[in-house]
Order: C-alpha cells, then sequence, then structure tokens
C-alpha cells in the first residue's frame, strides 16, 4: 500500500523480465517484509489488550499508532515535493529504501525497552517509528514496482507484487501466534517478556535486508526529473481514489484487527486467542490468493484461454500451503501439526470459486472486478454479522479473498492519466493510508458498545463506496476510449 513519487519516463517501457526481473523480485522480497511486519499487529492488539487489560477502544490505538505515521509522514513528504521538488529523485530510490528498513529495524528494537517499562505508550511510540520507516519503504517500493513495465500492466504488476505482501501476512498470524502465546510465553503464561526477543528478531530482519538491497544492482528510475507542481485534486479520478483508499485500507485493517476477537466470541466459534490467531492466515491467505490470481487475470500478456487453468492451480497450490501453515501448533516444547478435517475447508474452497468466477465475470477490467468485489465483501460482512458458528467464521475470512485486487485496482486507477502531477497525487493517496488509523478505533468503540458481532457491519459502507468508484472508473476509462 503506498503511491507513486515520481512522473513515468519513457524509458519505462521494458517490462521485468530480463535485466528488470532482478529488481522486480528484489522489490517483492520487500513487499512481504512489510506485509509480515503489518499483520504482527492483528496478534499484537489482543496481546497488548490482555497483557495491560485494555478496551476494545484503547486497544485500537495499536493501528492508530501505526496508520497514524503514514498520514504525518505523508504529509510531510507531500509539502516538501511541493515546495522543493520530490526527494526520492535526488536521494534515489536504493538509498531511501535503506534507509526506511533501517528505520524499521529501530522501530522494532525498541519493543524490547517498552516490554522492560511495562508501559503502553512505550509500545505506541515504538510502533509509530516502525510505522515511520513501512510508510517511506512503501513510498518508493510501490512506484518502483509498476513502472518496472508496461503501464497497460500496471495493476497485473501491483496485484503480483502485492501477492508477495500477502504472503508475508498469511505467515504473520501463525509465526506471531506461535512465538508471543508459546514459545516465548513463560511457563505457559502470556507476559510481556514474550514480545521482546520476537521483535529483537524481526528487528534483525529488517538491517540483514537492508544490507542486502545496499549491495544489490537495481536500475535508477527517473533520471533524477523532479515533476513540475501543480494541483493534482483538479482530477476527478485522484479525488474519487483518495476517498476509496481511505475506505478500504480502514475496513481492511479494521477487519483483520478484530478478527481473533471474533472468532472467540462464544457465538462463533469460542476458540481462546492463540488458536484463532492461526486463522486469521486465512483472511489474509485469501488476499494472497486473489492478488495472484488477479495478476493473471488482468495480465495482457497471458493467453485468454490459459488464464483460468493459471488461476485454478494458483488458487489450489496456496489454498495448500494455507492449510499446512495452520496445523502447525507448539506443545510441550515440540512442534505438532493439527490438521482441519478437509471437510472443514468446504466453505472456504466454495469462496475461492466464487473470486475466479468473479474475475471471469470482470472480463479483465480493473474498474468492473473492482465493483464486483466490493459487491462481494458487503455480502459476506451481512453474513458474517447475522449467522452464528461456522457460517459466521468462513463469512468473515473469506472477505480477505474479495479484499485481494483493491489496492492496486484502486491505485492504478486513481493515479490513471495524472501526468506530471503523478507525484503530488500519490504522496495524496500514501495519506489517505491513515483510514487503518481511524476505523479500528470506531469498530472498537461499536464492540465495546453494541459487541464484536454488530462491530462487523461497520465496514459495509466502505465497500458500497468502493464498489461505485469501481463502476465510474470503468466508465470513465471507457469514455476515454471512444473518444481517442
Amino acid at each position: 500500500m503506498a503511491g507513486a513519487i515520481e512522473t513515468r519516463p519513457a524509458a519505462t517501457s521494458s517490462t521485468p523480465t530480463g535485466s528488470n526481473a532482478g529488481a522486480f523480485a528484489t522489490v517483492t522480497l520487500l513487499f512481504f517484509f512489510w506485509g509480515f511486519i503489518t499483520c504482527m499487529n492483528d496478534v499484537l492488539i489482543p496481546f497488548l489488550k490482555q497483557s495491560f487489560d485494555l478496551t476494545y477502544f484503547q486497544s485500537g490505538l495499536v493501528q492508530f499508532a501505526f496508520f497514524g505515521a503514514f498520514f504525518v509522514v505523508s504529509l510531510i513528504y507531500f509539502f516538501i515535493s511541493v515546495s522543493s521538488g520530490d526527494p526520492i529523485n535526488r536521494v534515489g530510490y536504493q538509498r531511501t529504501i535503506v534507509f526506511s528498513l533501517v528505520v524499521c529495524a529501530a522501530g522494532c528494537a525498541l519493543f524490547a525497552p517498552a516490554a522492560g517499562a511495562v508501559s503502553y505508550p512505550f509500545f505506541l511510540g515504538a510502533l509509530f517509528l516502525l510505522a515511520t520507516g513501512v510508510t517511506i519503504l512503501q513510498i518508493a517500493a510501490n512506484p518502483y514496482a509498476a513502472v518496472l513495465g508496461p503501464p497497460a500492466n500496471a495493476s497485473a504488476r501491483l496485484n503480483l507484487a502485492q501477492g508477495f505482501n500477502s504472503l508475508g501476512t498469511t505467515l504473520a498470524p501463525v509465526a506471531g501466534g506461535l512465538l508471543l502465546y508459546k514459545i516465548f510465553a513463560t511457563g505457559g503464561e502470556v507476559t510481556l517478556d514474550a514480545i521482546k526477543a520476537p521483535y529483537l528478531i524481526y528487528a534483525g530482519m529488517f538491517l540483514a535486508l537492508a544490507i542486502v538491497i545496499a549491495f544489490s544492482k537495481l536500475p535508477a528510475i527517473g533520471g533524477g526529473a523532479v515533476a513540475e507542481s501543480g494541483n493534482a485534486l483538479a482530477f476527478p479520478q485522484l479525488r474519487f481514489g483518495m476517498a476509496a483508499i481511505f475506505l478500504y485500507v480502514g475496513a481492511e485493517v479494521a477487519i483483520g484487527s478484530y478478527l481473533v476477537s471474533f472468532m472467540a466470541h462464544e457465538s462463533v466459534m469460542g476458540w481462546p486467542e492463540g488458536v484463532a490467531s492461526l486463522y486469521l492466515a486465512y483472511y489474509w491467505g485469501g488476499a494472497m490468493i486473489g492478488r495472484l490470481c488477479g495478476a493473471t487475470a488482468m495480465s495482457t500478456t497471458i493467453a485468454p484461454q490459459k488464464k483460468p487453468v493459471y488461476m485454478a492451480l494458483t488458487a489450489a497450490a496456496l489454498l495448500g500451503l494455507i492449510y499446512v501453515a495452520t496445523a502447525v501448533r507448539f506443545e510441550d516444547g515440540q512442534l505438532q501439526m493439527e490438521f482441519l478435517k478437509p471437510v472443514e475447508l468446504i466453505p472456504f474452497s466454495v469462496l475461492i470459486v466464487a473470486c475466479l468466477g468473479a474475475f471471469a465475470l470482470g472480463r479483465g477490467k480493473p474498474g468492473t472486478i473492482l465493483a464486483i468485489f466490493g459487491v462481494a465483501i458487503v455480502a459476506l460482512l451481512v453474513v458474517s454479522g447475522v449467522a452464528t458458528g461456522s457460517v459466521a467464521l468462513w463469512a468473515a475470512l473469506g472477505a480477505g479473498l474479495f479484499n485481494s485486487i483493491m489496492w492496486s485496482n484502486i491505485f492504478t486507477l486513481a493515479i490513471d492519466d495524472l501526468g506530471e502531477h503523478t507525484s503530488q497525487g500519490s504522496s495524496l493517496l500514501v495519506m489517505m493510508i491513515v483510514g487503518g488509523a481511524l476505523f479500528p478505533l470506531l469498530m472498537g468503540k461499536v464492540a465495546d458498545d453494541y459487541g464484536i458481532r454488530a462491530a462487523f457491519f461497520v465496514p459495509i459502507v466502505s465497500y458500497v463506496y468502493i464498489a461505485w468508484y469501481g463502476w465510474w472508473s470503468q466508465r470513465r476509462i471507457a469514455a476515454k476510449g471512444a473518444v481517442a
């Protein structure tokens, strides 16, 4: 999730093959890492809620601190770019990425003294610093992936990179749940000390990746050109896209933040938090399935007759990965495997088939697919709010499948035809990620007042708007094509 920070030069007509293949692979590795650390918040929220005896609203401050950094940092970046030119074009993508990874490492390292001080505000400060690094990383990496190929394939390319982002979000709940609730728990008790080692490990991972990036050969994009200043808000696709990004990120983050509590509710599954956290992998793993299938569905380089086969094989392989990942248990000091009965996966498998059918119905058009997926999530959230047991469970988890392509499609639709204003427009889009800071607070307030089940009706308004934006965008594109 991020925005572009420069105009697209003519030299970007190359695809991510040949000399650009290594650069694209490196960028997708970055997507994995920030997806992993962002999704750790979903495990962190119930952990800190229990450790500090917080309300749902208070625990929602985790996401407020994290995603609030996106707004603050992006706003600063926007004003700098308007007043004195694009900073990344001066510094370069590679140096910017290395710097952002070091900041991420520093934020993770601060979790150890925060636990030692037994201070919730200290944790929030560490999260803000961590998110500062993630924000800068996304501002650099997302457009870098977008320009490593022809504009016609931008949505497909971003969906491919976002698929690896979702791999990180899929593995994070499993790894985080095991580390916090099992491996580093003291005598089976969940204490703040359990958080020190995992985040020091994450800090080391970010530093190691910074070293790898520093010595990698990444092609220069943009040639140091600075886009002219102007009013990007004059473009309606950007204005409406900003609202769509705000609502999408807010809804996706809010749902993920409270899924563990939702699954733990007695009317749903009544699972303990350590078990429920493993099933977050189906929510974020569904996004991975949708994004990688979306990369195929919206590609202009894959023959239409081959797309259904590739998508079906991709979905089956990734479902197998999620199935194995969620079977991992750590009991009595030993790793064990406890698989779901295959019949229990039938509801999720049906949702995957429905997702692939939605891609076919959208015929590779980003706006149409966005509209269809928005309507699908509205239906799933209604079911999750009124049903009970496994029906409510899989309806809520299935929302991840249809969230999958939303960032990439909204992003590319919003910056379409911005030209020299792409830099400013993209900074404004990144700013709208602040929705992830506000929606968990709203959803938490509703959960405190009316119950966690009722809170899952809150994001519905987001997806109604997103469905409209997809429909409107596709009409705009069709009208532009008719004029041309």
